[in-house]
């Protein structure tokens, strides 16, 4: 069986190695360099939290284990931090959803806990107690984050080294041919076609793009990242204040995002280390960490944030067309090694899993009346951190 990949990033690296692994031969194709786009531009948040339906919950939970269960087969991890997470809201608004996310979260299984401001002192001397006021601070001992670019590096190495996969960066796709509704080739820009039994899409949001056969309907919203020089912080743990994310990335140095600044970019173009937009992702941080005072930011990214439709994951293969897959969520790091296995035992061992069912393309080609499955999500606005 051959299985052709389209995007390398985190989620096509892991559909790409657990394909390869299951004994698929396996050629990945994307239009820049491996690692993909959106994958290097996110903040990366390894979690579960406030994720509703309990399906959506449940995927995410399964995400999380199976990033553990990478162990088995790399031994170290140097992708993946576990320093837990940080919460307070500043306002009455803020509390009562953090209250009823906490007792459901709980009554799920999740590991989340109250904590004292002396605890949260020794955890974290660099944060400024006085910023907190008299906030409730919960505490997620199983969260972390990951580096997306290098797990999608360390997968595609092994995918390649191990088990033979085959890739293509720096090469477009630019059609998927078909045949009596039955996906059988891709094109590439300078006019090779490359046949497959199987072909994936998880170009991202580029999953909208017309290649011949159903495009995924997508709402993909800009993002921004700013990041500080290296500081000299002790600072471990991630937080989350409100609609603020900040968590250390590597050398000293910080990663903010800040939800209303993203909300306000027209686009991923114009965005400066000196304008608006990282002057407001400074002053909200400041305030819980002083040492930032007179600092600039040393850079920011932006990119195209890959979002479906309705917001939840959309995995699986499309409605009435044979051979071809989609695979496209804003909760990419968290869920790619689950959606990756899962995919595979679905079209290389014709094995397939229960937890995607309700996420799969059906719900937006079909009548969800038709499929409690698709029916499930109907109505319900999945409440996401930052991708």
């Amino acid at each position: 069986m051959h299985v052709v990949i389209i995007g390398s990033g985190i989620l096509g690296s892991s559909i790409a190695y657990e394909c390869a692994k299951a004994g698929a031969q396996v050629t990945v194709i994307d239009a820049g360099r491996l690692g993909g786009v959106a994958s290097g531009t996110s903040f990366a948040w390894l979690n579960a939290t406030s994720k509703a339906p309990k399906s959506y919950y449940t995927l995410n939970a399964l995400g999380m284990r199976a990033h553990l269960e990478l162990k088995r087969d790399f031994g170290a991890t140097p992708w993946r931090s576990q320093t837990g997470s940080l919460e307070w809201r500043t306002t009455e608004a803020g509390r009562a959803w953090q209250r009823g996310n906490f007792e459901q979260m709980r009554d799920w299984g999740y590991g989340i806990e109250w904590i004292t401001k002396d605890r949260l002192a020794q955890m974290e001397p660099d944060i400024d107690l006085a910023s907190i006021g008299d906030a409730p601070i919960v505490y997620y001992p199983e969260e972390g984050w990951v580096d997306p670019v290098l797990y999608a590096a360390w997968l595609h190495r092994a995918a390649r080294e191990k088990h033979g996969a085959v890739l293509r960066p720096h090469t477009e796709v630019t059609g998927i041919v078909s045949r009596n509704n039955r996906a059988v080739a891709v094109t590439l820009a300078g006019g090779e076609t490359v046949e497959a039994d199987v072909i994936v899409n998880a170009s991202g949001a580029r999953s909208d793009r017309d290649l011949g056969v159903p495009a995924l309907p997508m709402t993909s919203t800009a993002g921004m990242l700013g990041f500080t020089p290296p500081v000299p912080t002790t600072l471990r743990s991630q937080f989350h204040i409100d609609d603020l994310d900040v968590r250390p990335d590597g050398a000293g140095r910080l990663m903010i995002h800040k939800a209303s600044v993203d909300t306000g970019l027209a686009s991923t173009e114009g965005v400066t280390t000196d304008g608006p937009e990282a002057e407001a992702l400074l002053e909200a941080t400041r305030k819980v960490l002083p040492l930032l005072r007179d600092l600039r930011l040393e850079a920011v990214r932006t990119t195209l944030r890959p979002m479906p439709r309705d917001g939840f994951t959309c995995i699986g293969a499309m409605t009435d067309m044979t051979g071809y897959y989609v695979a496209v969520t804003h909760s990419g790091v968290t869920l790619a090694p689950y959606l990756g296995r899962a995919l595979a035992d679905e079209i290389v061992r014709g094995q397939p899993h229960n937890a995607i069912a309700p996420f799969t393309p059906d719900r937006f080609f079909r009548d969800p009346s038709t499929a409690s499955v698709s029916a499930e999500l109907v109505g319900v606005k999945p409440v996401e951190g930052p991708a």
